[in-house]
């Protein structure tokens, strides 16, 4: 009961801000690792060459992603208001108009969904997502690439890298206390 009481209390914005900061941060610390990773996987009969400068595609995902978490944590006028915030600052962060940037978020979002049908898991959606933004099947076996389907042993290394970018809602509430 103390523990509530002594919780910070965070506002819409403050979230938003903490939020996308935290995710960016992440990004940019991550996707050199992830990069080093692929580029030596053993599932690739040639490397696939990412150049750790172009995250684009990637911040995307796991922006997406991690929006996708935002209904199931708050209640839904709470993650709209926080969701606009986001846009906002992503609009600031890219220079990309709200409109223009929550366009992109959308089509991310379908296609990401339309990949990992009928799965409904966000991880999993991530890894696929990856595979198709940067195009890796060109560099699969033959049997992969003619299935054009990630082979199953990627996957599931790219679901334990790809898990660790999803935002932890509950330890951040366990932090934190909304002032809405």
């Amino acid at each position: 009961m103390l523990g509530s009481i002594l919780k910070k209390k965070l506002s819409d914005e403050k979230v938003a801000n903490i939020f996308i900061n935290a995710l960016m941060d992440t990004v940019d610390n991550g996707f050199p690792e992830i990069v080093s990773l692929i580029n030596e996987d053993p599932a690739f009969i040639n490397s696939p060459n990412l150049s750790s400068s172009d995250n684009g595609p990637f911040s995307l995902i796991i922006l997406v992603a991690n929006l996708s978490t935002l209904e199931s944590t708050f209640d839904a006028d709470q993650a709209d208001k926080v969701e606009k915030i986001i846009f906002k600052h992503c609009e600031q962060i890219y220079g990309i108009p709200v409109n223009e940037f929550k366009k992109a978020v959308r089509d991310c979002q379908y296609q990401m969904s339309r990949i990992n049908h009928p799965s409904k898991n966000v991880v999993y959606a991530m890894s696929k997502s990856f595979f198709v933004k940067y195009d890796l099947n060109q560099f699969q076996d033959e049997y992969f690439k003619r299935l054009q389907v990630p082979n199953p042993l990627f996957l599931k290394r790219m679901d334990e890298i790809m898990a660790n970018f999803m935002w932890d809602w509950d330890v951040f509430m366990k932090k934190f206390r909304l002032n809405i």
